[in-house]
């Protein structure tokens, strides 16, 4: 990560796919009629698209370098969130949605975990420690709604 406008670049990219996952796993689960899941995906996805809005905000008065999908340069072959969620079967149950989405932002933070690790750049290293924060309070919210999932399926039903 060279640059302030680098960072600013993948994160843009890295949160308008997780915006855009969030919401079709949003649309999956209440098609399927599970309007709870439902709404803490929108939720996930307008945490996404503030963390977007946050990063264009900031990007507005630089330049940002100019990247298609192939100038990307993505631990994996994807964005992080993407690929844990680009898969999702559109009849998903709840535990299994839940999963990918913890997957997902995991994935994410552990991204924005390696830039803050690898950077000397104290500017890229302050947005960094503030999208690792906001990403570990969505893991943690994920977590606490798995765990309340599987109390939900192991309590016996009256």
């Amino acid at each position: 990560m060279e640059s302030v406008e680098e960072f600013l670049a993948y994160a843009i990219k890295l949160e308008e796919e997780a915006a855009l996952r969030f919401g079709e796993l949003a649309d999956a689960m209440a098609t399927g009629g599970n309007v709870e899941v439902s709404q803490l995906f929108r939720r996930l996805g307008e945490y996404s698209r503030l963390h977007l809005s946050d990063a264009r905000a900031r990007a507005g008065f630089r330049t940002l370098p100019n990247m298609d999908g192939k100038d990307y340069k993505w631990p994996d072959v994807e964005s992080p969130e993407r690929a844990a969620i680009w898969a999702a079967d559109p009849l998903i149950g709840r535990e299994q949605a839940l999963e990918l989405a913890l997957v997902a932002e995991s994935a994410g933070l552990a991204y924005y975990q390696s830039v803050l690790d690898a950077t000397t750049d104290p500017d890229i290293r302050a947005m960094a420690t503030e999208f690792v924060e906001e990403e570990t309070e969505h893991v943690a919210e994920l977590k606490k709604w798995i765990a309340l999932q599987s109390a939900a399926s192991v309590s016996p039903h009256h």
